[in-house]
C-alpha cells in the first residue's frame, strides 16, 4: 500500500465525521434559499395538479421565467395565463415526455425562443391503478415510459448546457410509493422506484460538477385530480422510510419514522390500519 492509499485511509474516520457534523447542523440550522430572479424554470405536468401548484410558487418566489409542458394544451393555456396575471413570464408547449424525439425538439425550440433552462422539474406522471393482472399491457407500459424514461429523455436535453453555464438543478416529483409499495398501483409504485434509482445514480454523478445539483420529492397521499377516490384512514401513519432525511432527498409530511425498529408483520398491521392497503380499492383518478 502506498503513502496515498495510507494517507486515504487514515483521513477517511475525519472525513465520516466532518459531513456526520455538517449533515446535523444543516437539520436544525435554516437552508438558505436559491435565488430565482436569474432562473428560468421548466416544469413537465405542469397544466393542472401539482405541476399547477409549482408553477404558482416559483413565480411567488420570483422566477425569471416559467415553461410548462403537457400532454392537454387547455390545461397548459389556463394555468400559463394564471401565472401571467401574477407577474411572471410565462410559456407553454404541448411536449409529451415519453416521446423522445418531441422532447429532444422541442428543447431546442426552447432555447431558441425562452433561452436556456436552468431548473428543470420532473412533474409528469400517470397511474393505471389496477392489479397486475387487471392491468392492460398499453397501460403499464405507457405508465414506464411517463413515469421513468421521461425523465431519461428531459433530463439529457437540459442538463448539458446546465453543466456548460455551471448553473442547474434537476428536481424530480417522486412519490413515497418508490419506497414503501401498496396493492393496487403496482405500475405507480414500479416506476416510481426507477424513478428514485435515477435520480440517485444522478445526484451521485453531480457530485463533482460546481453549480449544478438535483432534488428529489417524495410526497405522501396528495389531493389532485390523479390520485381522485384514494382513500387513507390515517396519512401519518402510513408507510415511511428510514433514512428519509438524506441530503438531495425531502419527504412530505416530515413525519418521524417511528415504526421503522418493528418487526414486518407488525408493520403490516399498522399499513393495514391506516388503510394504506386498501386506499386503491376506491381509486376513480385520471390515467
Amino acid at each position: 500500500m502506498d503513502m496515498r492509499s495510507v494517507s486515504s485511509v487514515l483521513l477517511l474516520p475525519f472525513q465520516i465525521l466532518y459531513y456526520t457534523v455538517k449533515a446535523t447542523l444543516r437539520f436544525f440550522l435554516p437552508n438558505s434559499r436559491r435565488n430565482l430572479s436569474g432562473d428560468v424554470v421548466l416544469i413537465t405536468g405542469g397544466g393542472r395538479g401539482i405541476g399547477r401548484h409549482l408553477a404558482r410558487e416559483f413565480a411567488r418566489c420570483g422566477a425569471k421565467k416559467l415553461i410548462l409542458w403537457g400532454r392537454t394544451e387547455k390545461c397548459l393555456k389556463e394555468t400559463c395565463e394564471e401565472i401571467a396575471l401574477l407577474g411572471t413570464e410565462c410559456h407553454y408547449f404541448v411536449c409529451d415526455v415519453a416521446n423522445r424525439e418531441e422532447v429532444y425538439n422541442q428543447a431546442k425550440v426552447i432555447r431558441e425562443k425562452v433561452g436556456d433552462v436552468t431548473i428543470l422539474v420532473n412533474n409528469a406522471a400517470v397511474v393505471h391503478g389496477k392489479s397486475l393482472m387487471d392491468s392492460d399491457d398499453d397501460a403499464l407500459l405507457k405508465s414506464q415510459h411517463i413515469n421513468t424514461m421521461g425523465q431519461f429523455w428531459t433530463t439529457k436535453a437540459f442538463l448539458p448546457r446546465m453543466l456548460e453555464l455551471q448553473n442547474g438543478h434537476v428536481v424530480c416529483v417522486n412519490s413515497i410509493l418508490s419506497l414503501s409499495p401498496i396493492p393496487g398501483t403496482i405500475d405507480y409504485c414500479t416506476s416510481k422506484a426507477s424513478s428514485l434509482a435515477f435520480m440517485e445514480s444522478l445526484a451521485l454523478g453531480l457530485l463533482d460538477c460546481p453549480g449544478v445539483g438535483c432534488t428529489t420529492v417524495l410526497p405522501f397521499h396528495t389531493n389532485t385530480e390523479m390520485f381522485q377516490g384514494m382513500r387513507v384512514r390515517c396519512a401519518s401513519t402510513g408507510p415511511h422510510p428510514a433514512g428519509s432525511t438524506a441530503q438531495g432527498f425531502l419527504l412530505t409530511p416530515q413525519t418521524p419514522n417511528s415504526f421503522s425498529i418493528l418487526p414486518q408483520h407488525a408493520l403490516e398491521e399498522i399499513h393495514k390500519f391506516s388503510g394504506a392497503y386498501t386506499c386503491m380499492h376506491t381509486f376513480k383518478g385520471r390515467t
